[in-house]
């Protein structure tokens, strides 16, 4: 029997080597684009037309066991030209194993998919359409395991150095509980999660941050990302941001900020008070240090992963005075002099 053959790979406009993410992307952007609800007239019913397109393009691509059982059909039909389902059961033995094959009038359960479909994939309930889009003979699939979500995190290097606890509110992703994840409702889209599967949520952490987190490091929490109907939670990675700091930047494991000096101050040496995490200290400059010269506090930077902490590396930039009165003009001239006399 001769039916229309149906490319889901174009129905959601995605090329045959497209990764099950690509998949996903697609089918929610052109499940909210096409909702019924956000049309009236006409275009609410050839609305209604593509959701039941992009539904049945879902539901055969989005589980890459039966999208792979679809793809030995073969590459070479095009949308719309005449497929008889019965020469492919007889070329390919190993579709008897996983398919049953019906015709539209002939037990294919209500689902308002195509007669392709109807023909290729037996629904599991005539009442309405399963969470399970196909009769498999096989052993039965496992629920699947939540995806992984990734986040950013903005902490201050104050919280980073003293191993801060933080609060942390999230926006989430979790499975529809109208529809159990699987985007469909009864016969058609569901009206919750318009087909998508998921709907938004929110959650608070407290979690404390680790003292070797570094900017671009990620925090690993277990079974907090997306959640699925019967699978364990994917994990939520959060990925540190540093806020700027009005005095540090962070090098490796230790902390730079700039020591800026007078002349006089670098010429004949100093002790000056010096920033750090833990308050201010003493710093001795050595006489007749240069710009640029880096003088160095032991173990007052970050912690390291052997429990040790790095350093302050302080650069010297020398500053001459806002304003200067005569006299100390004139001392500048004398010292100008001596230095061209030698």
């Amino acid at each position: 029997m001769a039916i229309e053959f149906q490319d889901y790979y174009e129905i959601l406009g995605l090329s045959r080597d497209a990764s099950q993410q690509d998949i996903k992307k697609a089918y929610r952007k052109l499940a909210r684009q096409h909702h019924p609800d956000l049309h009236s007239g006409k275009d609410k019913e050839k609305a209604e037309e593509k959701i039941k397109k992009i539904n049945e393009a879902y539901a055969v691509l989005g589980d890459p066991d039966k999208r792979s059982k679809y793809d030995r059909l073969g590459a070479n039909w095009q949308h719309g030209d005449e497929f008889d389902y019965r020469d492919f059961a007889q070329q390919d033995p190993a579709a008897q194993g996983g398919f049953r094959f019906y015709t539209s009038g002939e037990g294919a359960a209500d689902t308002g998919f195509s007669d392709f479909f109807s023909a290729i994939f037996e629904d599991l309930g005539r009442g309405g359409y399963s969470r399970e889009f196909f009769y498999d003979a096989g052993p039965q699939q496992q629920p699947r395991r939540g995806m992984d979500v990734e986040a950013e995190l903005e902490v201050t290097l104050e919280e980073i150095y003293r191993n801060s606890e933080k609060i942390v509110r999230l926006a989430t992703q979790d499975f529809c509980p109208a529809c159990g994840g699987s985007g469909i409702a009864g016969n058609t889209f569901c009206s919750r999660c318009a087909g998508s599967g998921q709907i938004p949520g929110a959650k608070t952490l407290k979690i404390k941050v680790p003292p070797d987190a570094r900017p671009g490091s990620k925090i690993r929490l277990k079974e907090q990302g997306s959640s699925t109907a019967g699978g364990e939670p994917g994990d939520l990675y959060l990925k540190i941001k540093l806020a700027p700091h009005p005095v540090f930047s962070i090098q490796g494991d230790n902390l730079e900020a700039d020591l800026v000096l007078s002349p006089w101050q670098a010429v004949l040496g100093d002790k000056v008070e010096v920033p750090t995490l833990d308050g201010s200290v003493r710093l001795i400059v050595p006489p007749q240090v240069r710009r640029g010269k880096k003088l160095r506090l032991a173990q007052k930077g970050l912690l390291k992963k052997d429990g040790k902490r790095g350093d302050i590396i302080y650069k010297v930039v020398i500053d001459l005075p806002s304003q200067m009165g005569t006299e100390e003009k004139e001392l500048y001239r004398k010292l100008a002099k001596l230095h061209t006399k030698g």
